[in-house]
């Protein structure tokens, strides 16, 4: 059947082929991926690609497509890249005729900019594959429909694909987002390799494919509040102390894991960072993130020593593998107080983890030459990462797994000691996760999480006037949650920490996420700052269902449902977000995770305070009703108080709970009878 669609379309891509844009040296780009299409499937992954371009361009890009499947294992459409530094702009610098649609390509650019993306040029800002989108030319579609959107329509994407704007109204989503969302039983890495090569799936990570990336700053806090309370829980620090004197190991710089060394710094402690790519040093090192670097072990210990004895506080990089520095310690008997690793191990074999004895660029040589013996090599270096970590453990550091799947890839690698249940690893591992131990009852139950928001303006003063206005919302005597909050916001300035637009991160409970976003729409309401993008990790109380991760501290089997997180997202379109996203895999891989996220925009309209007032509240309280239900002490605690202060308004169920010993005892006493 031949027909013109471009007749039928309005928003098109151009029918002149653009320039192909050079490419800066100096920036990372990403390793070739994996590529498992058979020749049909092949066939299938072009034309997919072509169904952006007018037919005029098939000729001339189709073999261009065709190189780039097979040089990267993916089809990016290069020559559809803007030139260039792509970097967030004023608001008023965007075109649209929606405040939102403006703000949302301010977002996208943001999650692009060479400072801030791992792989620019490959469309990943983060986690060694979380992509805004697929291909250059969702980007460019995205972003005429973002321009041309009214408050009478909704975009809707899937995995990177802008699949059009439909009639909604202006109390809709401008932006309804899925990534990623692979049936059951595909939804593995294999499978899901195959339909990201053929272009038809995107791995959104928590934050990448929701356009809601602030930076490394995005992570700086939780890791800041991590540290904090493992040194008060399992160091013996009091509230106001911080870690100085203390020394802590990880390894990893890249887009997440490079808030690690900004993080030690605030906290006071003596940080060692393990990282094989120098540029990923050099870039911490020039944001003033990163303190001292050398590939001299002997070096880095003598700094150690002498930060630790005077008690101050200094981050320094490795430039090495995290096996090499973690040999020489237990070699030399160094003592570590505290032991992580945030290497992206979601995707170990796919260059987030690198084997030992390579360098990097032997390391990504391996990996584009032989995969298999590169993941050979992956495996014996995990082994041997565990075992100088079971070593220092026994000595009495203490190790918490990051989220970041290091865990199962261990035991994927053939350490099936790591698991619980050594034939069963869903049933959790021997170290905790950080969310078990402590961000999940310090954080989660009570509501706190990484809310965060982009002055739009682009000015340092709007930020200036909101660090205020948020610090003005929290009283530091409430509990040490708030004590630790307070101290953040209040040093966040001199803490230099935006990275990209003028952004801010602030772990807030539900109350405060309310209260201070409806005195940041007020501020936009007087004319005092701009409008202001509202947001938060998914990585949240509400967000995101991960059994080894988010959700690793509920204990009543339901931490293998992905209930909560689509719950959320609907929800959240239901009230009216700007934004809305669900994604499959985060931080922990495909098929570990589903979680979710949204973006408001606050226009100082008494439309957004109600949405302010229904969808914050909800976004958070939530989740932490599910967590209540599951009998964690601080949610029932912290529900019991929401029902009294929404009396008439809603009302959630909290869980009748059996005395102490009952269960224990008919249990043991029917077995016994058998």
């Amino acid at each position: 059947m031949e027909f013109d669609v471009s007749k039928a379309m309005k928003f098109t891509l151009s029918d002149e082929l653009p320039e192909m844009p050079e490419f800066e040296e100096g920036i990372r780009r990403a390793p070739k991926r994996e590529l498992n299409l058979n020749q049909d499937e092949m066939k299938v992954a072009l034309k997919n690609a072509l169904r952006y371009i007018p037919p005029k361009l098939h000729h001339k890009l189709a073999p261009e497509f065709m190189e780039e499947l097979l040089t990267h294992g993916r089809i990016y459409g290069y020559r559809y890249r803007p030139s260039g530094n792509i970097k967030a702009k004023p608001i008023d610098e965007y075109e649209g005729r929606t405040t939102e649609g403006k703000a949302l390509q301010l977002m996208i650019d943001n999650n692009l900019d060479f400072d801030i993306a791992l792989y620019p040029y490959e469309l990943v800002t983060y986690g060694e594959s979380g992509q805004v989108c697929q291909n250059w030319m969702q980007y460019r579609l995205i972003m005429k429909y973002l321009q041309e959107m009214t408050e009478d329509q909704t975009l809707v994407v899937q995995s990177g694909h802008p699949l059009g704007l439909f009639p909604s109204k202006p109390d809709a989503p401008r932006v309804i987002s899925t990534n990623g969302l692979m049936v059951g039983m595909f939804d593995n890495d294999e499978a899901f390799n195959k339909a990201a090569a053929m272009g038809v799936a995107n791995y959104g990570q928590m934050t990448a494919g929701g356009w809601m990336y602030i930076g490394p700053q995005g992570i700086v806090h939780g890791t800041y509040i991590t540290l904090l309370n493992a040194g008060r829980k399992f160091l013996g620090n009091d509230k106001d102390e911080d870690l100085a004197g203390q020394f802590y190991i990880t390894s990893g710089l890249g887009g997440m894991s490079g808030a690690q060394a900004k993080a030690i710094e605030i906290a006071g402690g003596v940080g060692v960072i393990a990282e094989v790519d120098m540029s990923r040093i050099k870039t911490r090192h020039e944001q003033g993130w990163l303190s001292e670097f050398t590939d001299d072990l002997d070096e880095i210990f003598d700094w150690v020593a002498e930060y630790q004895e005077k008690g101050e506080a200094v981050s320094i990089a490795y430039h090495g593998n995290v096996v090499d520095l973690l040999e020489y310690v237990v070699e030399n008997n160094i003592k570590v107080d505290l032991l992580s690793d945030q290497t992206s191990c979601h995707a170990v074999y796919s260059g987030g983890y690198h084997p030992v004895g390579y360098n990097f660029e032997e390391g990504r040589e391996l990996l584009n030459t032989d995969p298999a013996k590169f993941r050979e090599e992956v495996d014996q270096t995990l082994r041997k990462h565990y075992g100088f970590i079971e070593e220092l453990v026994d000595r009495g550091s203490y190790f918490f797994d990051y989220g970041n799947s290091f865990m199962k890839a261990v035991y994927d690698a053939g350490v099936k000691e790591i698991a619980k249940n050594e034939a069963d690893p869903s049933q959790g591992f021997i170290f905790p996760s950080y969310v078990e131990d402590i961000m999940g009852p310090i954080c989660f139950d009570y509501g706190y999480g990484p809310f965060r928001w982009v002055c739009l303006s682009g000015k340092d003063e709007d930020l200036r006037k909101t660090d205020e206005a948020a610090k003005s919302c929290i009283d530091p005597d409430r509990r040490a949650q708030d004590y630790d909050n307070y101290q953040w916001i209040n040093d966040a300035e001199e803490n230099d920490l935006v990275v990209g637009s003028k952004a801010r991160i602030l772990y807030a409970d539900g109350q405060g996420r309310v209260e201070i976003a409806l005195k940041f729409n007020e501020l936009v309401r007087k004319g005092e700052i701009g409008p202001v993008m509202l947001g938060r990790d998914h990585h949240d109380v509400s967000g995101t269902d991960s059994p080894f991760r988010e959700t690793a501290n509920i204990k009543d089997g339901s931490n293998v449902m992905a209930e909560m997180s689509v719950q959320c997202f609907a929800g959240n379109c239901a009230r009216g977000m700007t934004l809305a996203v669900e994604s499959n895999g985060g931080g922990v891989g495909i098929g570990k995770s589903f979680n979710g996220g949204f973006g408001l925009v606050l226009d100082g309209s008494k439309k957004v305070d109600e949405i302010i007032k229904s969808a914050l509240d909800w976004d958070v309280h939530g989740g932490v009703a599910r967590r209540a239900w599951a009998r964690n002490e601080h949610a029932i605690e912290t529900m019991q108080d929401w029902n009294q202060r929404n009396e008439g308004r809603g009302h959630v169920t909290i869980p009748y709970r059996p005395e102490e010993g009952l269960v224990e005892g008919i249990v043991a006493d029917y077995l016994d009878k058998e």
